[in-house]
């Protein structure tokens, strides 16, 4: 069984390798093991960005970006408002997050890879953008001050976390009361058997381990927040996935049989109740 411990140096080698992709040959990382069967141009991460949102943003960011989804465009931010990226990777959404909140608002990153840190830093530079800070940290222990944030944005880094409990625990500390949860992620519905859920999240994620739908929603409401709903933003397919399947070796019709419509990408809404 892997620990919380491996599974943290895992992601860490894992990302840390594709920030260094990108800076040193100019093409997409991918969070896949050099053995996977997985690419970075799949149903999962490819088209989430609208051409016209990534005006003034560096290519660097683009292709350093391994989400599920895209919170800052269903996030509702607001000028002004003080934003935090868990798992921020290049940089991509908190560039994206300063432009929605302006001057007056502000975006934080935070990411525990250090290369992933220093292609976000680089990236804020190209960018001319002043209202970001990145910082290193894990999404488990957020180096933020307590009701701190209005909106917490991450994009398909909470299933990648060991203690995912932790992470909403902290999530709802640093939010100020009244303060939002808007963030993708790779979500399981339904029931499936063992090895074909660890077969699709290799596919999905490489060492995903994605949430049931609705035990996220309770872990939520478990960690105080209310209002907790997933509205579904893809979801993928038998065809999606046969061709990791067939890469990976495996039974494909099986694979395809039992993924088929059991895993999307889901955008995670939920709200920190305001003070009395």
């Amino acid at each position: 069984m892997t620990t919380p411990t491996e599974i943290k140096a895992n992601v860490r080698e894992r990302y840390a390798r594709a920030a260094l992709t990108v800076v040193e040959s100019g093409t997409k990382g991918s969070c896949c093991s050099a053995d996977a069967a997985c690419c970075s141009d799949d149903p999962i991460t490819s088209n989430l960005y609208e051409q016209a949102q990534l005006q003034g943003i560096p290519a660097d960011a683009v292709l350093a970006s391994l989400g599920c989804g895209n919170p800052t465009a269903l996030a509702e931010l607001r000028e002004g408002d003080v934003v935090l990226d868990l798992g921020s990777g290049g940089g991509i959404d908190v560039l994206l997050s300063a432009k929605r909140v302006g001057p007056t608002g502000k975006a934080y990153g935070v990411d525990m890879t250090d290369e992933m840190l220093a292609l976000a830093r680089a990236n804020q530079k190209a960018a001319g953008v002043t209202n970001v800070e990145f910082r290193k940290g894990d999404i488990e222990h957020i180096p933020l001050d307590d009701a701190t944030v209005d909106v917490i944005i991450s994009n398909c880094v909470v299933n990648l976390a060991a203690d995912k409990s932790k992470v909403l625990a902290e999530a709802f500390r640093v939010l100020k009361p009244g303060g939002r949860f808007a963030v993708s992620d790779v979500i399981v519905r339904g029931e499936m058997p063992a090895d074909v859920r660890r077969s699709a999240e290799l596919w999905v994620g490489c060492i995903a381990g994605a949430l049931e739908e609705q035990q996220f929603l309770t872990m939520l409401r478990a960690a105080g927040f209310v209002d907790a709903s997933i509205e579904p933003t893809r979801i993928y397919t038998a065809d999606d996935a046969r061709a990791f399947a067939e890469g990976a070796g495996l039974d494909v019709e099986r694979i395809a049989t039992e993924i088929d419509g059991k895993f999307m990408s889901g955008f995670v809404r939920a709200t920190k109740p305001a003070a009395a």
